[in-house]
């Protein structure tokens, strides 16, 4: 994904490649034209987590090569924050040439690799066509969705339909390595902090078992992907859709690990360090147990607003139905009186009682939906951090000193 100050300068763009390319690869014949994908590797940024792709197509008798890729933003775009947290990102088409489009990825060391791909010259002319429509200032802007509707996925499709659906049916066929969550905290790994915010965020939807189509939403899954994908040769037999792979620039960045972190032994141990000191400075450090858990209700509580916001609020269907707000909600907010109360050891009232066996009837809910059948989500993590919290809470505020 690339950003651009202004949506003007993917029209100037346009006009900058197409009047100069109607003697070459606009209107090149389909012989002529070779198509390629064009796989970045991840980068630093955190947009640039996922890495990116673009279809390059060169015509072999101008020599012009033009790089189309789908992962455009405009943070100048009116109201492209309030937007973006609404789940409503909007993203454009661009086209530059092969070698401009490319050094940009090698200078900041990213590998680049290029796949070329075995497409009949009807194929080629019809997936040139297919592009350039797309490519109009009209046809540009998509609405982007991280996990069905990105850059790659972009990608993916046209060069699926262009096939005649061969992608789709051989890799809707077979299953997928990870879930949407474990390509997610694999990516982020190297943002700790960034990576347990997107975890705690997702729901039940990011913990479907996928198949290598929608697996492919990432660069260099597609990448992977397509090494697999065999075609008719002409004569009753297949061939491999590559004709060739190259690995035009190396990786010069950490790379991400091959598997996600598993983060169950981490937060629980966190979750047992804070419980033992809520426990131990209740008794020992009244200001610092109030201190201590009016942290945690508030983080409880404001983690709990934002899931309910992202669920009722937001297009982000992947944070929907998260049963992380069986373990962080507004309730918290209701202990925050009784907490300050007990500091001075004074117990909760019978309403507070019934407040506390609320919350932790909803730890005991949100464990037993692991024993349903079907998808599931993968919250164990959360679950093993909080509920060491909740009952360290639960026994100082119902405890009289």
């Amino acid at each position: 994904m690339r950003h651009i100050g202004s949506a003007f300068c993917l029209a100037m763009l346009w006009l900058a490649f197409a009047l100069p390319a109607r003697a070459s690869v606009a209107n090149a014949p389909g012989a002529n034209l070779k198509v390629s994908l064009i796989t970045y590797g991840p980068g630093e940024t955190y947009w640039e987590r996922f890495g990116h792709d673009a279809i390059e197509l060169r015509d072999v008798a101008s020599g012009q090569a033009i790089n189309f890729n789908y992962g455009v933003f405009d943070f100048n775009e009116s109201n492209f924050f309030l937007n973006f947290a609404r789940g409503r990102m909007h993203y454009l088409m661009d086209a530059a040439p092969s070698a401009i489009d490319e050094s940009f990825y090698v200078e900041s060391g990213r590998s680049v690799t290029r796949q070329q791909l075995a497409v009949t010259p009807d194929q080629a002319a019809a997936l040139r066509d297919f592009l350039l429509w797309n490519l109009r200032p009209e046809n540009a802007r998509y609405n982007y969705d991280y996990y069905v509707d990105n850059c790659t996925t972009r990608v993916r499709d046209a060069l699926d339909m262009a096939l005649g659906g061969i992608l789709k049916t051989q890799l809707g066929a077979r299953a997928g390595g990870m879930t949407y969550r474990q390509q997610t905290d694999r990516l982020m790994s190297a943002q700790p902090w960034l990576m347990l915010v997107m975890d705690l965020g997702l729901g039940p939807y990011a913990d479907q078992p996928l198949n290598a189509w929608q697996e492919s939403f990432l660069p260099e899954v597609l990448q992977t992907q397509l090494r697999e994908i065999r075609i008719d040769d002409g004569h009753g037999a297949t061939r491999s859709l590559l004709q060739g792979e190259q690995l035009v620039s190396p990786n010069r960045l950490e790379a991400p690990p091959a598997s996600a972190p598993d983060l169950r032994l981490p937060l629980a141990l966190s979750g047992l360090l804070l419980a033992v000191l809520i426990v131990s400075t209740r008794r020992w450090w009244p200001t610092g147990y109030a201190l201590l858990g009016t942290l945690y209700l508030l983080c409880a509580g404001l983690v709990g607003l934002l899931l309910l916001a992202l669920w009722t609020l937001t297009t982000h269907h992947s944070a929907w139905a998260n049963a992380n707000l069986l373990l962080f909600n507004p309730l918290a907010f209701m202990l925050l009186p009784t907490l300050w109360r007990s500091r001075r050891g004074f117990a909760a009232s019978r309403f507070m009682d019934g407040v506390i066996v609320l919350q932790l009837l909803a730890i005991l809910i949100a464990a037993l939906l692991h024993l349903l059948p079907g998808t599931v989500q993968q919250n164990q993590p959360w679950l093993l951090f909080a509920l060491p919290c909740w009952l360290a809470l639960a026994w100082s505020l119902r405890r009289r000193r």
